[in-house]
Order: C-alpha cells, then sequence, then structure tokens
C-alpha cells in the first residue's frame, strides 16, 4: 500500500503515524522501501511517528541504520514509565523496548524524541500520545514540518534530537490545553 501511495501522481508526502507493536510493522516497510526505491521513498514520505513503540532497541538500531535518509524524519514518542512496555519488556526477555528508552539513547541516532513520561496519568500510560494535548502537538508539528529542534515545545513536552530547525522556520507559542 505504501509503495502505491508514494508512486501515486495524486498523492503528496505520505506521513505515517504508528503506534506500539504497529511500528515494528512500519520500521520493516521503511526499510523494504528504502531497499527497493532508495532516495525516492525519502523524497515522498514526509514525517514519520512512532508512538510508544514495542521493538527491541538492537532491531531497531539495525534497522535506522538501514534507512538511511528517511532515519531523520523519524519522530519517537516515549515514556520511561509506560506499563505495557515494562510487561512487553519481560515478555521478551527484558529487552529494551524503544518506547520506554532513555531519551538519550534514541537521540544518539539523530532521531527527534519527544518524553511523554509523566506527562498525565493513565492505567498503562501506553497512550499519551491521545491522552495529552501537549504531545498531540508535538505530532501535528512534525508532521507540519515544523517547529523542528530549537522551537518552542509544548508545556511540559521535552523535544531532543540533533537535528538543525528547517531554514526559515517560525515557532508560534504554544498554550497548554491540558
Amino acid at each position: 500500500m505504501l509503495e502505491d501511495l508514494l508512486a501515486s501522481p495524486t498523492v503528496g508526502r505520505v506521513n505515517i503515524v504508528a503506534h506500539s507493536v504497529g511500528t515494528m510493522l512500519t520500521m520493516e516497510a521503511l526499510r523494504q522501501l528504502h531497499a527497493k526505491l532508495g532516495d525516492y521513498a525519502a523524497d515522498r514520505i514526509g514525517a514519520v511517528v512512532f508512538a510508544s513503540p514495542d521493538i527491541d532497541m538492537d532491531v531497531f538500531t539495525a534497522s535506522v541504520q538501514r534507512i538511511g535518509p528517511l532515519a531523520p524524519k523519524i519522530t519517537i514518542i516515549t515514556a520511561t514509565d509506560d506499563r505495557a512496555l515494562a510487561v512487553s519488556r519481560w515478555v521478551n526477555g527484558s529487552t529494551t523496548r524503544v518506547g520506554a528508552a532513555e531519551k538519550a539513547q534514541l537521540e544518539k541516532f539523530g532521531l527527534r524524541v519527544i518524553d511523554a513520561s509523566s506527562q498525565g496519568w493513565g492505567i498503562l500510560n501506553h497512550d499519551r500520545f491521545l491522552s495529552n494535548a501537549g504531545v498531540r502537538q508535538a505530532i501535528r508539528d512534525a508532521v507540519g514540518g515544523f517547529p523542528r529542534l530549537g522551537a518552542f515545545a509544548p508545556a511540559g513536552i521535552e523535544l531532543g534530537g540533533n537535528l538543525p530547525p528547517p531554514e526559515g522556520a517560525q515557532a508560534a507559542p504554544r498554550v497548554d490545553s491540558n
């Protein structure tokens, strides 16, 4: 389906948002698209947002290295207090899940990281990308192409990564609507 969307002349940039285990499928699709289409895939894909990604850190690291210019398009929403990912870690043999990783572990790959730890309350803390207005705004900003790093973050949300802001981008101040 992604390949068909990328090939369609009537479709603009394709933005992708994936959650939990769905991020594993999405990462594999990105890897295959890059292997088959190269830079064309990177030109046609806009933002890629992984919310609470339930992927083994080692597998994710290897995949990021294989997707070339698609990697800087990734925004990851993490929460070190995500209980669903803690269970997944236990079930999968105590391997760190990307969505529960420390921000610094992911920033070293040049990825944009939104740390949603302690941003609200929930039984599982696995749905903050839906339940927290600041995180939702950060996702809209990622898909819209700005603000990037160095810009104002919604109140209580800490952005990260090491990509420069886009040339000429200006960020409007945010109002926390929580």
